[in-house]
């Protein structure tokens, strides 16, 4: 039995009576369910789920932290039985008109309770009911800080000029410009990274179609973590980690355990909807971050207070 794949949210804002949710109508199948679609080819799925929302019902979101996916057996269009599974995540609304498309002809705002009673499909509650706990403990509003390993650049061995100045492949660039397309599905509005070409042009693509400044720090770079130490590097990351902003930093495979275990110690306990979060901090600290690879942290409190509830890997698009 095939599988499609397909993405989609849980768009949420603050009405005048607390947490609301939108949920579409699709008059083809008559029912209200979450805004979602299908996978392009080689599209990530938080992509997906930013497009297809956009599309359905001209919001824009910033996707949060993922929820419960789903599965269940449909006939698809040419009449053969498949198996869809569909990964959501909470979004919350930041622009956009509301304007409807494609197969959507109405978009209704409600409250939790009125929005479990509209949905058609009981594995919809699954992930309202995620959305609802997570509001509940004060984890639903989070903000995101991604970590991102270099794309593939030239090898060193074919390059004579400076380190710093070696440049992407192209496989590299094909990277960068899906690591901006992750990004963007985050709302990432502050970009760090160490001053290496290779670092810097991984993070171009996001902020020139964003107008974003990309600050470069010594102590990101190999050459700097080498002769600057630890305690520089985790003092700027803290700093990172602990603004209110949706923040990203680029840096190296040799520098990245110290960047992990710095913000692997601000792990949130005892959060359920965290589950898994810690194996996701682990794997990355035993197996490292792939070339053009996104680790995303969500985080709640800011300062001192600042807390990891969930963690999500997106794969780079692989070389050649």
């Amino acid at each position: 039995m095939d599988t499609i794949e397909a993405a989609g949210t849980i768009p949420w804002r603050r009405g005048a009576d607390g947490l609301e949710v939108a949920l579409v109508h699709r008059p083809r199948y008559d029912d209200w369910s979450w805004p979602k679609g299908k996978l392009e080819p080689g599209e990530p799925w938080v992509v997906a789920a930013a497009r297809e929302t956009a599309e359905e019902t001209g919001l824009h979101v910033r996707i949060g932290m993922p929820l419960p996916d789903t599965s269940y057996s449909l006939v698809d269009a040419e009449g053969v039985a498949a198996t869809k599974h569909v990964r959501y995540w909470s979004a919350q609304v930041v622009g956009g008109e509301g304007r409807l498309e494609h197969e959507i002809d109405e978009l209704s705002w409600l409250p939790v309770d009125a929005a479990e009673e509209r949905l058609d499909y009981p594995h919809d509650r699954v992930q309202l009911k995620a959305v609802r706990r997570a509001d509940a403990a004060g984890t639903l509003g989070t903000r995101p800080f991604a970590i991102v390993r270099h794309a593939i650049a030239l090898p060193r061995g074919q390059w004579h000029k400076s380190d710093l100045a070696r440049p992407l492949l192209a496989v590299g660039v094909e990277q960068a410009r899906h690591v901006g397309n992750v990004l963007a599905a985050y709302g990432i509005t502050v970009l760090e990274s160490s001053p290496a070409e290779r670092c810097v042009a991984t993070l171009e693509p996001h902020a020139r179609r964003h107008g974003l400044t990309i600050k470069t720090r010594n102590r990101f770079s190999e050459e700097g973590f080498d002769s600057l130490g630890k305690r520089p590097l985790r003092r700027s990351v803290t700093r990172l980690f602990e603004t209110d902003s949706a923040s990203a930093l680029c840096s190296h495979g040799p520098v990245l355990p110290a960047i992990l275990k710095t913000v692997a110690k601000r792990l949130a306990p005892g959060r359920e909807l965290a589950e898994g979060t810690k194996a996701v901090l682990d794997g990355a600290l035993k197996s490292g971050l792939d070339k053009g690879e996104v680790l995303v942290l969500h985080l709640v409190g800011s300062g001192e207070k600042a807390k990891i509830v969930a963690a999500e890997r997106v794969s780079p698009i692989p070389a050649h």
